[in-house]
């Protein structure tokens, strides 16, 4: 697999996806309406950030009726890995990230009829 490092680059200096990545890489896999309301924007804004991380090929999905999940690639080349997990471990201590983390802990809280299926 080849990815691209100068698109990798510019996909994270937007403060969006800088945030998406975050909380795809600290959870296995997350849905496009819990990603909006953790990161408190709307589900376009939300679709939009994961739409470019998954052209860039650092993202794959699945579907499952109306809902798709998003999930860091498995196949991901071994610099990226490193970048990744530098990227998350500086972002742990961000109070924006930490914020975002909270709200979608919440999420996991929420009556199984208010989520995702």
């Amino acid at each position: 697999m080849h990815i691209e490092k100068t698109k990798v680059f510019a996909a994270l200096s937007n403060p969006v996806r800088l945030r998406c990545l975050y909380l795809l890489a600290t959870n296995e896999e997350i849905c496009v309406c819990e990603l909006a309301e953790a990161l408190q924007i709307s589900q376009p804004s939300a679709s939009k950030a994961l739409a470019n991380l998954k052209s860039i090929e650092l993202l794959s999905d699945r579907r499952e009726a109306n809902w798709i999940y998003y999930q860091l690639r498995n196949d991901l080349p071994s610099w990226t890995n490193v970048m990744i997990n530098a990227v998350v471990g500086d972002l742990a201590g961000d109070k924006v990230c930490t914020a975002d983390e909270k709200r979608f802990r919440r999420l996991a809280l929420r009556p199984r009829e208010l989520a995702c299926p």
